[in-house]
């Protein structure tokens, strides 16, 4: 990744100066900045609460989140403590607090008990009047429960379970439970609590789930630190009302949802907050999943989501009409997504590992991505938000995706961004119907026009089996550098839109096929020259465009066979003319197929253009409705 960034950030360099070298423009006069092209990360550093520092509040988005000092408090030793020593199938007992029966123990009152031990069949009950705090050490305690959950919190003020440094704790349940009557269905989970919890401690917990959740809370669950695993049935972690980790290992398998917050009669809960941590979750469905807010500020995660993007199979390719050849996507109807919320995602931060059969971002609203670094590989869309979608900084690699970004509203104001997609890369759609038939011309719902591309900054790369920018509405783009190789079927389009693009600054340059190839519209205030080749071009062959002083406009080499290319240049200029030639050769520096620098020898010379309007060169598209350059005006001066 780090390498990656750095690539584009030479790139950039040189493509500017090379601007204002061939061009004589002074970059700022064509409304485009090394800050526009160039990718800035930003970096945050939030001030964690370290253990015993006292009460904390970490504020991230709308959500705020308190952690306060018994949440911190990782101490193991206190005046007055009680030790619960496991023995088998009996429980000792030495200080106050704490009852057995058998191999069940009761803790009644708040304070601080310490767990060693192995239980072979019995549970731990905490069932307090007390509004304090009851803490339970676990250190060395290895607890097995046939019919019920091991440790059950059936009331209590809040409950802190420590990890104690350098110990090992296993929780484990069988795969049925006996409740007291038919009515009865909780606890569900090997740690159940019914109050507040909260785990923290260096040591480590084994959490082994056969009947259905690992740890759930009704109402908070926060950790802190340790390093856990959880092996569920169902969910791994689940707090109802909220979930908040500062730090800690995490390490879940879960026969549903990894993580999950799912309160939805109260707008303020239903969250999951993530400012730090390690996570390795494999879920059947959901990797993490908010029912309103899921904010992230740091952490890396590595999800594997409903068995990934290899368990789901598309159409083979697609005929020149743009349909598929074979059969449509398969997948599974149950919800199988990376990272999930109903409301809203924020993400400032982290590294992101994520396959999922599924979107492997998804948001029911919004989603704002303000830095992070992000390898995706999914079965749908690589990043969806039904409302709107907004990337300010990070470095995003889309590796394979159905459709890469989609949103109604989409805003890229920097970042570094590749996609992969198997049918469009960049979407902008409600995503309510078929993403096989999601044309303007075939979508009632497109008709409006109400969904909107920006673009103002960043460096984004497109590789599109489908359309490489289609959006049900209009594009500005005023900064930023674009590339896209888009469709070699006629049936789709590197650029599709409806309504106006202004191409107000930035670089552009597209190539895919002709039958649906379009061009900015003529309220752009920067100028575009598109050209229509008379036979297909083969992938790898070279496109050079010049000025007629021999300084070089676009060196690109295609990825894949392509038909149309266009550019959008603050290079171009209203009256001059620029020759495109085929093939030939660079000493330039090249990245994801663009040159700069170096020196070009000629190919053949394909034909010339003089710039008259927003638009200028030819378009043949038969099958769509291309924007072709008819009667255009030049651009309004910057």
């Amino acid at each position: 990744m780090k390498m990656k960034k750095l690539m584009v950030l030479l790139l950039l360099a040189v493509l500017l100066v090379s601007l204002s070298a061939c061009s004589g423009l002074v970059i700022g006069s064509s409304e485009i900045t090394a800050a526009a092209l160039s990718p800035t990360e930003v970096v945050t550093e939030p001030n964690l609460p370290t253990e015993n520092q006292g009460d904390s509040v970490l504020e991230t988005s709308s959500i705020s989140v308190e952690f306060d000092t018994d949440d911190l408090d990782a101490s193991t030793s206190s005046a007055g403590m009680t030790y619960i020593r496991l023995e088998g199938d009996a429980v000792s007992i030495e200080g106050n607090g704490a009852s057995a029966d058998g191999s069940t123990v009761t803790i009644t009152s708040s304070g601080m008990f310490n767990i060693s031990g192995v239980l072979a069949d019995g549970q731990l009950i905490v069932d307090s009047e007390d509004d304090g705090t009851i803490k339970l050490v676990l250190d060395g305690a290895d607890i097995t429960c046939s019919t019920s959950a091991p440790i059950y919190v059936l009331n209590a003020g809040k409950v802190v379970i420590t990890l104690a440094e350098g110990s090992q704790n296993s929780i484990s349940d069988g795969s049925s439970y006996v409740f007291s009557d038919s009515e009865t269905d909780e606890p569900d989970a090997a740690i159940f609590s019914k109050s507040d919890l909260t785990i923290n401690g260096s040591g480590a917990l084994v959490v082994n789930a056969s009947y259905k959740d690992g740890i759930a809370s009704k109402d908070d669950l926060k950790i802190v630190s340790g390093t856990i695993t959880i092996n569920a049935v169902n969910d791994g972690i689940k707090g109802k009302d909220a979930i908040a980790v500062m730090d800690g290992v995490i390490t879940i398998y879960a026969g549903a949802d990894g993580m999950q917050a799912n309160n939805a009669e109260d707008a303020d809960k239903g969250y999951i907050s993530i400012d730090g941590g390690s996570f390795d979750i494999t879920s059947a469905l959901d990797g993490i999943q908010a029912e309103s807010n899921l904010v992230i500020s740091g952490g890396t995660f590595t999800i594997a989501a409903g068995g990934g993007s290899s368990s789901v199979s598309y159409s083979t390719g697609w005929d020149n009409r743009g349909m598929p050849n074979s059969t449509a996507e398969t997948r599974s109807q149950e919800s199988t997504k990376g990272l999930k919320a109903g409301v809203d995602i924020t993400i400032a931060g982290g590294e992101f590992n994520i396959d999922s059969a599924d979107d492997s971002i998804h948001s029911n609203n919004s989603i704002t991505i303000d830095s992070g670094a992000f390898e995706l590989l999914s079965g749908d869309d690589g990043i969806h938000a039904d409302t709107s979608l907004e990337i300010n900084a990070g470095e995003l690699t889309i590796m394979q995706s159905y459709e890469g970004l989609e949103s109604m509203i989409i805003t890229i104001n920097d970042g570094t961004i590749y996609v992969t997609a198997f049918d469009d890369a960049l979407n902008g759609s409600n995503g309510s119907g078929d993403s096989m038939f999601n044309s303007p011309a075939m979508q009632g719902e497109a008709a409006s026009g109400d969904c909107h591309l920006t673009m103002n900054g960043g460096y984004l790369v497109i590789d599109a089996g489908g359309d490489g920018i289609d959006v049900n509405g209009g594009i500005d783009m005023s900064g930023g550098l674009v590339i896209v190789n888009g469709p070699t079927n006629d049936g789709n389009g590197a650029l599709d839109y409806l309504g106006t693009f202004n191409m107000n600054g930035g670089f552009l340059v597209m190539v895919g096929s002709s039958g649906m190839a379009e061009a900015p519209s003529d309220t752009s205030k920067q100028y575009s020259l598109i050209h229509t080749y008379s036979s297909v071009q083969a992938a790898g062959s070279m496109v050079q465009i010049q000025d007629d002083q021999g300084g070089d406009i676009l060196t690109f080499v295609p990825s894949k066979q392509y038909q149309s290319v266009l550019v959008s240049s603050p290079a171009l200029q209203n009256g001059l003319s620029y020759t495109i030639y085929s093939g030939g050769s660079s000493t330039g520096a090249v990245m994801d197929g663009l040159y700069s620098g170096g020196t070009y020898t000629p190919g053949t010379q394909i034909t010339s253009y003089t710039i008259s309007g927003a638009v200028t060169g030819t378009i043949q598209g038969g099958g769509g409705f291309p924007r072709g350059p008819g009667d255009r005006t030049p651009p309004q001066s910057p």
